[in-house]
């Protein structure tokens, strides 16, 4: 007799019969944002095809985290359109957010599979109580990504790298088909680092957008398939080597970018912005 494998309570990324997978999963048009006198965001316009993996780079205040807010809906822009899958942000539930570790209160008392099940509630509505099948869905998430095994530990107790981990399943959880991530990689070490890229290759396996915002323009060029440049408007869009020129990382980074030349390639070097470490401004 022939043993079946249960079936997956956790859907993930693109099914190839539910979009046209030429479609683009993400566009922005003419976006422009401004708070009072302040333009945080001008002419802003790209898209994003299914499965795609585009790391946001630029210096502290350009935009980042305002971009992000705009496409999941936090925020509302002055003018332009966004449209995900043909929605507007707010209306698709199939966006996950995963922001900045220094932005959360690691001291609050819960254990990782409650944070975990915190992306259900987008599909369970608020004050319903978690189903057997949300639960299967948590235990996969984490899963997932290595942590199943520390489902019941309190998240402030884990290290930094673990900690992101469980914010990335807690996106899983939500099933998303766009995930955006926010200085994903910032203060770990490299064994975290690598962690988390294999967890972003596995979702690239199931169709899964993901966006990305960084200061490590090393990795940026190394493991993403396009960057995108920006402050407060797109400077330069597409792979490293039509990106990071001298020209365009001069006018991102008001010259104070530095490339170097190394056996192994051009490496960047910062004379005063972050190009890796933590991330302390909210741009």
């Amino acid at each position: 007799m022939e043993l079946t494998q249960p079936a997956s309570a956790l859907h993930i990324g693109t099914p190839p019969d539910k979009h046209d997978l030429s479609y683009p999963v993400l566009k922005l048009n003419d976006v422009g944002v401004h708070f009072n006198n302040t333009v945080a965001l001008r002419d802003v316009t790209f898209q994003l095809q299914v499965g795609e993996r585009v790391a946001v780079i630029g210096p502290n205040g350009a935009g980042k985290s305002t971009l992000f807010n705009i496409i999941s809906g936090i925020l509302t822009p002055s003018q332009g359109q966004v449209d995900i899958y043909g929605h507007v942000p707010g209306e698709h539930i199939c966006i996950a957010y995963v922001s900045q570790r220094s932005q959360v209160d690691w001291q609050f008392p819960v254990n990782v599979a409650d944070v975990v099940m915190m992306g259900r509630i987008g599909r369970m509505g608020l004050f319903k109580w978690p189903k057997r099948t949300d639960w299967q869905v948590v235990e996969e998430a984490l899963e997932l990504v290595g942590m199943q095994h520390l489902s019941k530990r309190q998240i402030g107790e884990l290290s930094g790298g673990q900690q992101q981990r469980v914010f990335i399943a807690r996106a899983l959880a939500q099933e998303a088909q766009l995930m955006l991530m926010d200085e994903p990689l910032s203060g770990l070490d490299v064994k975290s680092q690598e962690d988390i890229f294999a967890i972003l290759d596995k979702l690239r396996q199931r169709r899964v957008t993901v966006l990305v915002a960084t200061h490590d323009l090393n990795l940026a060029a190394e493991r993403f398939d396009r960057l995108m440049l920006l402050n407060q408007t797109i400077l330069g869009f597409g792979q490293a080597d039509q990106v990071f020129t001298p020209e365009l990382l001069s006018q991102a980074y008001s010259g104070s970018m530095r490339l170097i030349e190394t056996p192994t390639g051009t490496m960047f070097l910062s004379d005063g912005h972050c190009c890796g470490g933590e991330e302390h401004s909210h741009d």
